[in-house]
């Protein structure tokens, strides 16, 4: 049992990477800091970030621009960017030993490729700041008298402290930790929390065929989605054909308006295989693949232009015979081929939860934290960090970053509140 009787001058929730930053930077400038983590480690969902691999930032030195890449609440993120930004971060990491690179799309990992590194890195950053962690300590509720937290009680007796930092993330991958709860506590001590929903999260459809083609990785193609025949979104990029529908990172990010389209209606995905060809250009590709396989039979002649997976599930919606010889193959079976390839459809069926959601949409409501210091504008000794703050932003990097800038200016403000 630790010391339950010990003031500290501020004590952080939650042992991710914006606690993490938060924590080292309060004590930094010089204060007693504690951090509590109900996890047996630090980092856990960090670990898993990126597949492993962590993709910790892009190189984005723009602020104004990667702020857009959050929508309309992405202005509420410059102040913390201009505090600590893409190029502050690299720096901090490469301080430390973390060498980094840029890949396509603009996203930093270690060059590594581990993400452990990134998670040392932050933890030697806590010991050499003299941060108290206290792993395997649960919170269970925050304490408050008038607009002032008092205290936080934990499976571990009570910790009390001068400002405390809340940065216990969403509701997404619960298994590392992020159950929500941090949004409970909120919503006790008043704070407007806006619906929770999974967010960049994989696509179920409810085409049959995709479970003979999963674990295809679908590499430059374009996504379009549609409602009521109208295109809504796309994307252009890498997929994921899984055993439930598609996943992978341009599908992640169409996620997000997938959910908005749902309640309204039915929501289609065309997927164009060969978006760098025409109609046309397509066409005369399959002519000469037909002219080269001519003694062949249909089955056999798509081997050149499809993979492997996908050549049983396409020939069966063409409605073409597969046994049928390729040079007797008509025109119009053949333009059904290349409308197939430039438009293959699905029909969503929903989103995965949050058990395979990247990140949460939603959280406690901007417009009660002050975008220059992340105070509670409720309770002038609570501070905000992280994916418990409702913005979200796409795959690439924006979510970590996010972490890192409201984490270290929370740490920096309540370091010198």
């Amino acid at each position: 049992m630790q010391d339950e009787h010990a003031v500290y001058d501020i004590a952080v929730i939650g042992g991710g990477p914006a606690g993490m930053m938060a924590a080292g930077r309060a004590a930094e400038l010089g204060r007693s800091v504690v951090l509590l983590e109900k996890n047996r480690q630090l980092g856990v969902k960090l670990l898993i970030t990126g597949k492993g691999r962590c993709n910790l930032t892009r190189a984005e030195p723009d602020h104004q621009q990667l702020a857009e890449g959050f929508g309309k609440k992405g202005r509420f993120l410059l102040p913390a960017l201009r505090a600590f930004g893409v190029q502050e971060v690299l720096e901090f990491f490469a301080a430390r030993g973390v060498k980094t690179k840029v890949e396509r799309g603009k996203r930093v990992f270690p060059a590594s490729d581990k993400a452990r590194e990134v998670r040392e890195a932050l933890a030697a950053y806590l010991r050499q700041a003299g941060v108290e962690v206290r792993l395997n300590t649960r919170v269970t509720r925050l304490l408050a008298d008038g607009q002032l937290i008092t205290g936080i009680d934990t499976n571990r007796g009570r910790v009390v402290a001068g400002c405390y930092i809340l940065c216990s993330g969403g509701c997404s991958y619960p298994g590392t930790g992020s159950t929500g709860e941090g949004f409970s506590w909120l919503r006790d001590l008043g704070h407007n929390v806006k619906p929770l929903q999974p967010a960049l999260v994989p696509v179920k459809v409810e085409e049959e065929w995709v479970k003979e083609a999963q674990g295809l990785n679908l590499k430059n193609v374009r996504i379009s989605v549609y409602q009521q025949g109208q295109r809504k979104d796309q994307r252009f990029g890498e997929a994921l054909i899984t055993h439930f529908g598609l996943s992978g990172p341009i599908v992640l990010d169409l996620s997000k308006k997938i959910g908005e389209l749902l309640p309204q209606g039915e929501v289609k995905l065309h997927v164009d295989v060969k978006p760098s060809l025409s109609f046309d250009r397509l066409d005369e590709r399959v002519q000469r693949d037909f002219g080269k396989y001519r003694n062949k039979a249909f089955k056999n002649s798509l081997t050149d232009l499809l993979p492997r997976t996908l050549i049983a599930p396409v020939i069966r919606l063409t409605g073409i015979d597969p046994d049928k010889q390729v040079n007797s193959v008509t025109r119009e079976e053949r333009y059904r081929l290349v409308s197939l390839l430039k438009g293959l459809e699905f029909t969503v069926s929903g989103l995965m939860g949050f058990e395979q959601a990247i990140i949460t949409r939603g959280g406690v409501d901007l417009k009660e934290i002050d975008p220059r210091t992340m105070r509670s504008r409720l309770f002038p000794n609570l501070f905000l960090a992280g994916e418990i703050l409702d913005l979200d932003g796409p795959t690439g990097g924006y979510n970590l970053q996010l972490c890192w800038s409201t984490g270290y200016l929370a740490g920096q403000s309540a370091g010198e509140h």
